[in-house]
């Protein structure tokens, strides 16, 4: 542990745990965990956790755990496991061999409440459900039960049968008998433990009770030894729940909760059940789909590791929640992409070029760095020759103000290569533009230019007997409203996923070298934006993610 001078105080977290520290209630240690629940994928929101509970502890030269909060056996699953454990590694984080499961408690919970039972501070009781809610009671009426003065003995009998698979589902729970009449609905004498006949993924039937998770947090941490338990805050309202069991419980160490905002981004939704919904029922392709906020469809989709936990540094600690612009996000995986992508030339939407006074049977090959600030990295030889492509775009037969691209008479340059000029425009019946007849200027050669012509553009292009065609898959927002959440009567949150999430080109040319790209290396495709080899790519059919695009400042010229 470091010196008290020299612990971190970037935020109201650190400064509590400083504040204990100082007072020895940590034994001199910072002990965090991440407790996930292994029912879904883990999303852009828990990348915060992770960043928060991992990078606390390292802050402080402690350990952080991981553990599967698996105590809802109806929705959990092995795959998700696994899932979580893959993202967590790809986002930088290792728990070492700290990995453990809210069901390897089980014993030790069902042995705490029996405790409780014996103190008289828990009791079996036997409303239905609907009943349970009816008799909540409200601010201004206490809730009520008629079974929370039933003798000690008989709620222990009870129990172990409930333990036995003696009752079906509902038909009693095991309840915290604390404050019927507290402003704090959490504390109106709570369940503990519901009755579930359901196969445990891991403990099979071996259990048909299982331990609510307002009951199973504390003693997790508590048994584990953690000293800040950081969550997010929804769960402030469930502190006074967590330290009574603390405290009535004789638990190891007194484990103490922090809350934290929780992250919200626009035009997404951050709710494991929804998510599950926009799986199970088609709207999208499975939980890697890169337009899911998924990690794991963010990891398929291109965005790099550092990018996400740079985000995360950079929207900070806070207590209050707020929205964060999803442009933010895409501000860091640009910023992070712009180091590491190597760059190439790719045409989404090809114009045939015939390059008229360039000899036929001649093919030069010219030299193109592959990243502009990193020497390193070297470079490649494109193939220059008498037919190329270039984008559509990038030619107007009658150019608005402010175009620098390609025009009739217009010249520009060919990056890498030479200045050209449109000299004819061909066009089919229908009077579309098909190819454009231009001449080189062969003093004009990247590198090596005597022909003393400045021009305002430069443009991407592909030599044809090379390039390579390839799917193109443009990837936007999955909703078309900035908070999804908030809906009219009536409205479902599937209402506003945007129809253009996800829009293919099959015509694209890419360089021949992006045949042999690897899977989940990110490249710039100069002037377009940045993109990656998805794993569907097979048998010569070549698929590329757009990650991001690049900030387009003709585009924005033309919204104004």
């Amino acid at each position: 542990m470091r010196d008290q001078n020299e612990l971190p105080a970037n935020h109201f977290i650190n400064t509590i745990i400083n504040e204990d520290l100082a007072s020895g209630k940590c034994n001199n240690k910072v002990h965090t965990r991440f407790p996930p629940e292994p029912n879904g994928y883990l999303h852009i929101g828990h990348a915060k956790a992770i960043f928060i509970d991992f990078g606390t502890a390292a802050e402080y030269g402690g350990i952080c755990n991981l553990r599967m909060d698996d105590t809802n056996p109806s929705k959990e699953d092995e795959e998700y496991v696994d899932a979580i454990k893959e993202d967590i590694h790809w986002l930088g984080y290792d728990w070492g061999d700290r990995f453990f499961y809210a069901s390897d408690y089980f014993e030790e919970m069902y042995q705490f409440a029996i405790t409780l039972i014996n103190k008289g501070l828990a009791y079996i009781c036997e409303l239905s459900p609907d009943e349970f809610k009816n008799m909540r009671g409200n601010l201004s009426a206490p809730a009520t039960s008629p079974y929370r003065d039933r003798p000690i003995a008989e709620s222990l009998d009870l129990f172990a049968k409930m333990r036995a698979g003696a009752f079906e589902n509902g038909a009693m729970t095991l309840r915290a008998k604390i404050d019927l009449n507290s402003p704090n609905f959490n504390m109106r004498d709570p369940v503990l433990y519901r009755i579930n006949h359901m196969s445990h993924h891991r403990t099979g039937d071996k259990w048909c009770i299982y331990p609510m998770y307002d009951f199973a947090h504390p003693l997790e941490d508590a048994l584990e030894g953690i000293t800040h338990s950081l969550c997010t805050l929804e769960f402030e309202d469930h502190r006074p729940l967590y330290d009574w069991v603390i405290k009535n419980c004789d638990v190891p160490c007194k484990s103490r909760q922090i809350e934290f905002a929780r992250l919200n981004i626009t035009y997404t939704v951050m709710s494991k059940r929804k998510l599950r919904r926009l799986v199970e029922e088609g709207y999208v392709q499975g939980w890697d789909d890169p337009r899911m906020p998924t990690l794991a469809g963010m990891r398929r989709r291109g965005y790099p590791p550092a990018a996400i936990r740079n985000f995360c540094a950079g929207i900070g600690v806070a207590k209050a929640n707020s929205t964060v612009e999803f442009s933010q996000l895409e501000y860091w995986v640009r910023e992070e992409l712009n180091n590491i992508a190597d760059r190439a030339m790719a045409i989404l939407d090809p114009l045939r070029v015939v390059i008229t006074n360039y000899p036929k049977d001649k093919t030069e090959m010219l030299p193109a760095e592959n990243h502009p600030a990193l020497a390193e990295q070297g470079e490649r030889m494109l193939p220059f020759s008498r037919v190329l492509y270039i984008e559509k775009s990038d030619f107007m037969e009658e150019p608005v103000k402010g175009f620098h691209r390609l025009m009739p008479g217009g010249e520009v340059r060919l990056k890498y290569a030479y200045i050209i000029r449109c000299d004819e425009v061909l066009k089919n019946c229908q009077g579309e533009i098909i190819e454009l007849h231009c001449s080189y200027d062969p003093q004009s050669k990247s590198g090596t230019d005597k022909s003393g012509k400045k021009v305002k553009g430069t443009i991407h292009w592909l030599e044809t007997d090379t390039a390579v065609p390839a799917e193109i898959r443009l990837y936007d927002n999955l909703f078309s409203k900035s908070n999804p959440d908030d809906l009219e009567e009536g409205e479902n949150f599937t209402d506003h996923l945007n129809p253009h999430s996800l829009v293919v080109t099959h015509g694209a040319l890419v360089e021949a070298s992006m045949a042999k790209a690897e899977i989940g290396i990110p490249y710039q495709f100069m002037r377009t934006g940045y993109f990656v080899k998805d794993r569907d790519s097979v048998n010569g059919n070549i698929i590329f993610n757009r990650i991001v695009s690049l900030k387009d400042s003709w585009t924005k010229k033309q919204e104004k």
